[in-house]
Formats: structure tokens, sequence, C-alpha cells
């Protein structure tokens, strides 16, 4: 494995071809995968280990389920792409437009970050305004308009968060704490007339877990009518994995585009925008707002994800996975405290994430005031144990419906051991 990291490190920027999975978040060298099967990974060592990373969200059902598979083993052997509309495509259009409230018309890509970018763009063509509020912590995919460092203060400009995003384009970027009414409320006195839209994850999920406040979203939608702008629910990893229809459905909130990706393809690079009739009527070639891409739609990833959405669509299986998910979340948290570790959870749906401080927290402020050197202590205990928590303290972590009670016992047993010697 070593030798493989250091060839990975010749060829590769850091070794990888996304940055958190170098463990830099949290130290030491990542291993290889070479399998999963339900709950487990198996590295190219053969050590295997319970997974609750799971491609970062999108598999909710585990590793290799068999109806995917097999789906998507029927579509390769009849082409890899064409080039040409699929009746695949027009399905997975038809059945998330009727699974997600204010989803009217959607347009397939492949990835979230195109999804968002694409959805800011409809944004500032129907509105005819520039500027766009996020929220501190939430991220959007690393196009340029989004990859904004946190500001400080509630209209705060937009400073770049990488090399390479022009200072002109970031200031076109407000920012805004995660469930602060008043910041918002503030932007707008301020900006209103400039803004084209919000965009939000529901419930922000890379920052680690961190549910809207009881009336936040709503407060949000609210705020977005009254001036003329946007509101823009980014749910490429809550789409599905907290709700059949996502975080909308479930909060009963209809945001004015929504952006999916992850669960809807089962693992295949997958990405969706979309919303009200009126505004994806801009897009090409009805309108003038400019989208395509040569693999958009690609008939084996709408094969795979359309047999994980029938797979989930089952009485039952948000509630099973919601209960397991809370379990094991208030479990680990339960542990670390009777070993005088300070520890607090958020669990929604199939995402959770273990904080460790003493109240869950609201913001990205108050998760950055977590024991960082903690969690980093706390992954590599849990590593060592064959369990594979998100190899950062900003990731939030996705239990599948392959988890059961025995991965249930392994984990906590192995958290007790951790915390034990922490």
């Amino acid at each position: 494995m070593t030798d493989l990291w250091e060839r990975a490190q010749r060829v590769l920027p850091g070794g990888v071809n996304s940055p958190v999975r170098s463990f830099k978040g949290v130290g030491g060298t990542p291993f290889f995968s070479v399998s999963g099967q339900g709950a487990y990974l198996e590295d190219t060592a053969g050590r295997q280990y319970i997974d609750y990373v799971m491609s970062y969200g999108p598999l909710i059902l585990g590793h290799a389920y068999p109806e995917v598979v097999a789906a998507a083993h029927t579509q390769i052997a009849r082409g890899l792409s064409y080039g040409t509309p699929t009746p695949l495509e027009v399905a997975m259009a038809e059945r998330l437009t009727q699974a997600v409230p204010g989803l009217e018309m959607v347009r397939m890509v492949n990835s979230g970050t195109e999804a968002t970018m694409s959805a800011l763009r409809v944004a500032r063509a129907v509105t005819g305004r520039h500027r766009v509020v996020k929220f501190t912590g939430c991220y959007h995919g690393h196009h340029d308009s989004l990859l904004i460092r946190a500001g400080s203060g509630a209209a705060t400009l937009g400073v770049p968060d990488s090399a390479g995003v022009p200072m002109g384009l970031a200031e076109l970027t407000l920012t805004a704490p995660y469930n602060d009414r008043e910041a918002l409320t503030q932007l707008f006195a301020r900006y209103g007339r400039e803004i084209a839209a919000v965009i939000m994850e529901p419930v922000a999920g890379n920052m680690g877990t961190v549910p809207p406040l009881p009336g936040f979203l709503a407060f949000v939608r609210e705020v977005t009518e009254q001036h003329g702008a946007l509101l823009v629910f980014d749910e490429v990893m809550t789409g599905f994995r907290t709700a059949w229809g996502g975080v909308g459905a479930l909060a009963g909130i209809q945001p004015d585009l929504i952006t999916l990706a992850k669960v809807i393809g089962a693992g295949m690079p997958v990405g969706a925008y979309g919303g009200r009739l009126a505004h994806m009527q801009h897009v090409a070639p009805l309108g003038p707002v400019y989208q395509a891409g040569t693999l958009s739609g690609n008939p084996v990833a709408m094969a795979a994800g359309l047999a994980q959405l029938d797979a989930i669509r089952v009485p039952g299986f948000y509630e099973r996975l919601g209960e397991w998910t809370h379990t094991l979340a208030q479990g680990l948290v339960e542990r670390a405290r009777r070993h005088g570790i300070s520890a607090s959870a958020h669990a929604v749906g199939g995402m959770f994430t273990v904080f460790f401080r003493d109240v869950p927290p609201r913001n990205f402020d108050e998760v950055a005031s977590s024991d960082v050197d903690r969690y980093r202590r706390y992954f590599h205990g849990m590593l060592q144990a064959g369990i594979f928590m998100p190899p950062s303290p900003f990731e939030s972590a996705f239990p599948s419906a392959a988890h059961g009670p025995a991965e249930m016992e392994a984990t906590l047993r192995a958290a007790d051991a951790v915390f034990r010697a922490m």
C-alpha cells in the first residue's frame, strides 16, 4: 500500500482525485479500496472495514447492491453512451419530478458541482441580478461563484477560498451564518435589489450534519419571496438520503430551483438541476441560458439510479434508516461521555456527525469550536479497529440499509475501546 501511495503522489496532485481522500484533515496515509460489499469495504491488503463514508452519500443501499449492479450490467451490454436521447433519462426525469416538490422540469448533468453552477446561471438569468447569498460552511461545489471563504459579518463580501478565483467574481457572493435570521435580514436590507438567489443546504452536510433551526427554512423562503430572489435548495447530499423527495418534501418547503446528485446515481457520476417550469424554460434549447454535456443523462448512470430509487421507495425504508442512524449517533455520544469526553451529535435521515463539544452546533463557527485533535484520534482509533469514519471532522457519516445489528454492535464496541484509550 505504501508503494501505491508513493506512485499516486507522483502522478496525481496530493496522490488523490478529491482532496478529502488524502486524509490531510486527520493525518496519516489513506488506504486504497479494491471492492465493497454491503456495509463493508476491502483494501489492497485484504483488510475489511465497516464503511460509514459510503462514497460520501450515494450508496444508501450499501456497496454492490444486486439490483443496482444488475441494472448497470444490463445497460452496459447495450452500450455505454449514445449521444442521443434515451428512454432511461426520460424515466429518471419523470421519477424526480413526481417525487420532489417544486421540480416541474429537470436537466440531467454529471456532478453536483455542475448542477449548482447551472442553477445559479438560471437564477441570474431569470432575475437579471448578479449577487448570490450562501451560508458559511455550506459547500456547493468547486465552481468560482461559490468557492468562497466564510465572512464574519452579516454583510461580508465574499473572499476567494481558492487560488484562481477572481476577486471580482467572489465579491458577487455574500455570506451569512447558517441558522442566523438577523444576518440574512441585514444582507437583504443592504443588497436586496441585487440578489438573484439564496443557495443553501436545507440540512447542512458539508460542515458535518447541522439541521436548520425550527422555522428557519420557512423564514428563508419568506425573505426571498419578499425581495424577488430565488431560493435554491442544494440537495446534492440530502436529496433522497433524508427522505423520499428530500428535505423540501420533509419540511413542506418548496424552493424555486433544486439541485440533486449522489443517491440518484447510486454511485455513478450524476447530477441534476431543475425547478419551476417558467424558470427552466430559460435553459437551451428553449431559452438563452446555455448548458450542455456530452455524457449528461448517461444511460448506465440512469439505469443504476432508477434501480436504486425503485429499491428505496418502499414503506418504512426511511423510518428504519433514520432510527438506525439516530441510535448509532446517540450510542457513540453516550460512550464518549461515559469516558469523560465531551461529545454531541446531529442525525437526520441517513446522515450524522459526532462533534467533540458539549452542545450540538448550529452553525460553522460552533462546528469549528469542536475539538479537532480529538476527532483525529477518534478517526484513527476507529480505523485501526476496522471502522471507516469520514476522514475529516467537517464531513457527514452515511450509514446504509446494509448496516444492521452486527455492524451497530461492532461499531459501538470499537468506539467504547477507542474512547477509553483517549
